[in-house]
């Protein structure tokens, strides 16, 4: 009997031990990757079970909204609107201005007899200051009239007509989303191992240049600090559209909290700008404003979320400042499947976004070129939704605030890295999709959290 209890003693305990073991095993081997096929390795990752899809589709939480015909949408309105200008640079892109309308950026700012004098000549008014430069509105000049008159004004520096910028939509946590893997975009960007290494720090500020965020959503009203309202010029930046709100989610919906959508950063704040209003679209003018007042108010990274294909040295300005003030900048490439560069993306100071789907492929409707740095998820990505509610939306709105939650958990993790070196990271520590090295529609590849994050650390030390 003795020898039987000895035997049966070992037997029980090796399987106890072989039990404990298998604990550790398995998880790690969830993370191993190929290091001879890192391109297999995250196609893999990106294509979860059909399954997955379809409940995306059928969670009653989650509104399922065709984000790139709203974009069409916004666009077919602004074909229809009398007080709006289309530029059509190929079958395929288009940018608009508003009539009558033109942004004059003075070298000196005017004296007020010599603004009443421009007012009469031009038979117009002006509708917005920045700094010194006027939004200025004609009864009777067209735009091209009202550039080739301010010209001819040796104290004007530039003048150019006011564009319209388009939205570019189309432990583990427990937040019920993630948890039922809805949340594909994730796993793909290695974020659960980042958030080994850091799950953010509330010091360090994302703003999110858009459509404003829903002050009341559960899942962002304790993740916002104070923001503005560019377009009625106080501090209640209340989305009324639904698509910051969508954006600010991706970034930093809060994080283990039992309910709706995990974010990538679990602690950094978000600083939401309202430059655009309800139906989709802001100008130049309220952009750059934006721009200005996120970096004089703290921010350390920018989101931009939106784009047309005309170049602007208004917001070119805005864009020069907030690089000159350490400000990380990140920008959606556009959703017209075309190498057209967009803007504020194409603009070089601006780390430019392109989108994938969970196959690993471009998604089809992401613009591509060499102005493309990175790619990141942006095909059927759940966040947080206006009205308190939730929506799946796909864009490259949607891959670029991956980037920018990037950015801020980087500088949780190492705040004295300059924004080039943060850009520098985001860029070297990729998955390489597509063909070898960088490419025109991947830029330098797919997103790596995990690695950025390694990156980032070590040059703390």
């Amino acid at each position: 009997m003795t020898k039987l209890r000895k035997s049966l003693l070992v037997t029980v305990s090796v399987l106890i031990l072989l039990s404990i073991g298998l604990l550790f095993i398995v998880p790690n081997t969830r993370n191993k990757e190929n290091p001879e096929n890192k391109t297999v390795a995250v196609k893999n990752k990106l294509n979860p079970p059909i399954t997955n899809v379809q409940n995306v589709e059928n969670e009653k939480n989650v509104l399922q909204i065709n984000s790139l015909s709203m974009g069409q949408t916004i666009k077919n309105q602004l074909k229809n609107d009398p007080s709006v200008f289309l530029i059509k640079h190929n079958e395929k892109t288009e940018s608009h201005y508003i009539k009558k309308e033109v942004n004059v950026t003075f070298k000196t700012l005017p004296s007020t007899k010599e603004i009443k004098r421009i007012t009469q000549e031009i038979n117009g008014t002006i509708i917005k200051k920045l700094n010194s430069t006027i939004v200025f509105r004609s009864n009777t000049l067209s735009t091209k009239e009202l550039i080739e008159y301010f010209n001819r004004q040796a104290m004007v520096e530039f003048a150019e007509p006011n564009y319209l910028y388009l939205q570019n939509q189309i432990g583990l946590p427990n937040d019920l989303l993630y948890r039922e893997q809805y949340q594909w975009n994730l796993s793909a960007i290695q974020a659960e191992a980042g958030w080994d290494i850091t799950k953010g720090d509330e010091h360090i500020i994302i703003a999110v240049i858009d459509t404003g965020v829903d002050l009341d959503h559960p899942d962002l009203r304790r993740r916002i600090t104070n923001g503005y309202n560019v377009l009625l010029n106080n501090n209640f930046p209340d989305d009324d559209n639904g698509h910051g709100t969508h954006v600010a989610g991706i970034i930093a919906s809060e994080t283990n909290n039992h309910e709706g959508v995990a974010g990538i950063t679990w602690y950094n704040k978000i600083m939401p700008i309202k430059a655009m209003g309800a139906e989709g679209h802001g100008t130049t003018f309220d952009i750059a404003k934006g721009i200005f007042w996120a970096v004089d108010h703290g921010a350390d990274v920018i989101n931009m979320s939106l784009g047309n294909y005309q170049h602007s040295s208004l917001l070119k300005g805005a864009i020069d400042y907030a690089y000159s003030k350490n400000v990380v900048l990140i920008a959606a490439a556009g959703n017209e499947n075309t190498m057209q560069p967009s803007y504020p993306a194409a603009f070089s100071k601006v780390l430019s976004v392109a989108a994938v789907s969970y196959t690993g492929q471009r998604a089809p409707f992401s613009n591509y070129g060499d102005y493309i740095d990175v790619a990141a998820p942006g095909v059927q990505i759940p966040s947080t939704y206006f009205n308190q509610q939730y929506a799946a939306l796909s864009g490259t709105s949607m891959a670029s605030p991956h980037v920018a939650g990037l950015a801020g958990l980087l500088l949780s993790v190492n705040p004295n890295l300059t924004n080039q070196e943060v850009i520098d990271i985001i860029k070297n520590s990729t998955y390489d999709l597509g063909i070898p090295g960088t490419d025109h529609e991947f830029g330098s590849g797919l997103i790596n959290v995990k690695n950025g994050l390694e990156d980032a650390q070590s040059k703390r030390q």
